[in-house]
C-alpha cells in the first residue's frame, strides 16, 4: 500500500481523515510500539505542501507533555508520512459527547494541560489556530495531547498573518 513505510511499519486502520490527510494506526517492526502515522498526498495538498513543511518544523520544536510527539518524517515524491505518538483515548470531542458532560474536577484537570500547552507554544512563537476538542487526544484517562498543527504559523514580531 505505502512501499515507504515497507519494513519499518506494519499499518493498520485508519483512526481519523481531514481534507488533506489520513490518520491511519500502524506498528513500529523494530521495537512493537503502536504509533499513529498522518498521510498526506503531495498531488492533493499542491499550494498547501508548504503549511505540511511548517507543520513539520513545528513539531520538531515543540516537546512538551501536552503535544503530541513527532518521531520521524518520511517523504516520498508522492507523499509525507509524520510518524507520531499513538493516543489510545481518541479526540477530547468523543469523550465529552459520550459523558454528556465533563465534570468540574475533570474539566480542571484538563484546562489545566491545555493552558499549559498553549502557553509553552506561544513561549516559542508557535500559535496552532486550530484549536478544538477534535485536536485534543487523550493518551491515558487523564493526560491530554494538542494534536494537527497543519494550520500552525509562527508569526514575526509584530505581525500576524
Amino acid at each position: 500500500m505505502y512501499p515507504e513505510l515497507f519494513g519499518n511499519y506494519i499499518v493498520g486502520k485508519t483512526i481519523g481523515s481531514g481534507g488533506f490527510a489520513k490518520v491511519k494506526t500502524a506498528t513500529h517492526v523494530a521495537t512493537g510500539e503502536k504509533v499513529a502515522i498522518k498521510i498526506m498526498n503531495k498531488k492533493l495538498l499542491k499550494d498547501d505542501l508548504n503549511r505540511v513543511y511548517e507543520e513539520i518544523e513545528a513539531l520538531k520544536n515543540l516537546f512538551h507533555p501536552n503535544i503530541c510527539k513527532l518521531y520521524e518524517v518520511i517523504e516520498s515524491e508522492t507523499h509525507v508520512f509524520l510518524v507520531m505518538e499513538y493516543c489510545a483515548g481518541g479526540e477530547l470531542f468523543d469523550h465529552i459527547v459520550l459523558k454528556e458532560k465533563l465534570e468540574e474536577d475533570e474539566a480542571k484537570i484538563f484546562f489545566r494541560q491545555i493552558v499549559a500547552a498553549v502557553a509553552y507554544c506561544h513561549g516559542l512563537g508557535f500559535a496552532h489556530r486550530d484549536l478544538k476538542p477534535e485536536n485534543i487526544l487523550l493518551a491515558s484517562e487523564k493526560t491530554l495531547k494538542m494534536v494537527d498543527f497543519g494550520l500552525c504559523v509562527r508569526p514575526v514580531q509584530g505581525s500576524y498573518p
